[in-house]
Order: C-alpha cells, then sequence, then structure tokens
C-alpha cells in the first residue's frame, strides 16, 4: 500500500518482552529444579538471566534511536486533549459533589463538549476558581 509505514522497530521490542516471558518461564522452572541441594540448572539459568537483560537493552536503545529519539509534542494537541478528557470531572468532585459532577461528564459527553464548558454554563463556582480547580494551574490552561 503506498505511503504505509510498517511499524518494525515496535513490532521487534514486542518480539522481545515475548522472549523475556519465555526466558522467565524457564527460570522460574530452573528455580524449582534444584534437586539434593545441586544447582544442576545453574547455567540454564544464568544463560537466560543474561540474554534477557542483553536483549531488553538492546531492544530499548534501538526502540529509543529509532522511535523516540526527535519526537516534539504537539502541545496545542495535547492541550485540547486534556481539556476534552472526562476524568477531570473528578478534580471538581469534592466541591460539588458526585452525583452533581456525574451529571456534568454525563451531558459533556452526550454535547460532546468539555467539562469546563458545561460547568461553566452551569455556573457551579467562579470561572477563575474552576479553571484552577481543573487543571492545577494559576495560569488556567492544562498543565502537561
Amino acid at each position: 500500500m503506498p505511503g504505509k509505514i510498517n511499524p518494525v522497530i515496535p513490532e521487534s521490542v514486542i518480539q522481545v518482552g515475548v522472549q523475556v516471558m519465555g526466558n522467565d518461564t524457564v527460570i522460574g522452572v530452573c528455580g524449582q529444579k534444584a534437586n539434593l541441594e545441586l544447582c544442576t540448572m545453574f547455567p540454564l539459568l544464568a544463560y537466560n538471566l543474561l540474554q534477557s537483560a542483553e536483549i531488553l537493552a538492546n531492544g530499548a536503545d534501538l526502540f529509543a534511536r529509532g522511535c523516540i529519539r526527535g519526537i516534539t509534542p504537539n502541545r496545542e494537541r495535547c492541550e485540547d486533549n486534556i481539556r476534552r478528557n472526562l476524568s477531570l470531572v473528578t478534580n471538581l468532585v469534592p466541591h460539588i459533589g458526585y452525583d452533581r459532577g456525574a451529571a456534568i461528564a454525563a451531558k459533556a459527553h452526550e454535547q460532546g463538549r468539555t467539562i469546563e464548558e458545561v460547568a461553566r454554563e452551569e455556573m457551579v463556582m467562579p470561572e477563575d476558581e474552576l479553571r484552577r480547580i481543573l487543571y492545577g494551574d494559576s495560569r488556567n490552561e492544562p498543565n502537561i
């Protein structure tokens, strides 16, 4: 498909995680097999433990270099996502009560509006206090 980008690095990191999970199972079984206080499984245990450490380190490095480095946040989009997050109503609950908070969240969800818009419309408290409580910042904007 034209323009398709295959997520091979994240897929390889997932494979690393699955391998580490398998190694953990082997390590767990090795820990159960200390017969007659002999650690006959110790070489297998050590091999899997060291392999896990190595592939986790390599996977994290690859992911950092190939996927994370260079990413910059879209501040406006992040702030919009915060404003539209219905869980913001939990900040209001200690001040207006659970039932009123639930009603505001339901109305915001039904109408596709923000908690702030509905709470302001319903005049639950002064606007500056509302923004301070919702966003925890005196600048009256989401704190990201």
